[in-house]
C-alpha cells in the first residue's frame, strides 16, 4: 500500500549517519541524493532531504514512522544503532502489549526529531 515516506531533515549529514546505520540493521541500503538519502527496497521506499519548497523541517505532532524488523536481534540492534549515530531513545526495545500480539519493538527519535519504530512479528522465546 505504501509507495515511499519522505521525512524532511535540516542537516543532511546528522541524518545520513542516524539513517545509514539503522536502516543497514533492517536490510536496506542507502543511496545519497544531493538533497538527502533514499533507501529503497523491494516494498516502498524511504527518503530522508530537505524540504523541496526550502523551508526548515518540523516534526508532525502523533506521527510514526513503523519499520519491519526480521528478528528480535535485529530491533536490539536497529535501537543500539540510531543511539550511537545521534538518535534518542524513546521507548527501549522490549514486548509493547498495547500492540497487536503483543510485538517486540523498540522507538527512537532521529536527528531531527521524527519519531520512528522497528517492530517484529518474530514469534518464540526471547
Amino acid at each position: 500500500m505504501i509507495n515511499h515516506v519522505f521525512l524532511g531533515t535540516n542537516d543532511i549529514e546528522k541524518s545520513r549517519a542516524f539513517y545509514t546505520a539503522t536502516m543497514k540493521e533492517l536490510g536496506a541500503e542507502g543511496h545519497p541524493l544531493p538533497h538527502g538519502t533514499v533507501f529503497p527496497t523491494a516494498e516502498s521506499t524511504l527518503v530522508v532531504a530537505k524540504p523541496a519548497n526550502g523551508e526548515a523541517a518540523c516534526v508532525s505532532n502523533g506521527a510514526t514512522l513503523g519499520l519491519k524488523a526480521a528478528s528480535y536481534d535485529a530491533v536490539d540492534a536497529w535501537h543500539a544503532a540510531g543511539l550511537a549515530n545521534g538518535g534518542t531513545d524513546d521507548g527501549a526495545p522490549g514486548f509493547r502489549e498495547n500492540s497487536p500480539g503483543n510485538m517486540y519493538g523498540a522507538y527512537l527519535r532521529d536527528t531531527d526529531g521524527n519519531k520512528i519504530c522497528a517492530f517484529t512479528a518474530n514469534v518464540g522465546p526471547r
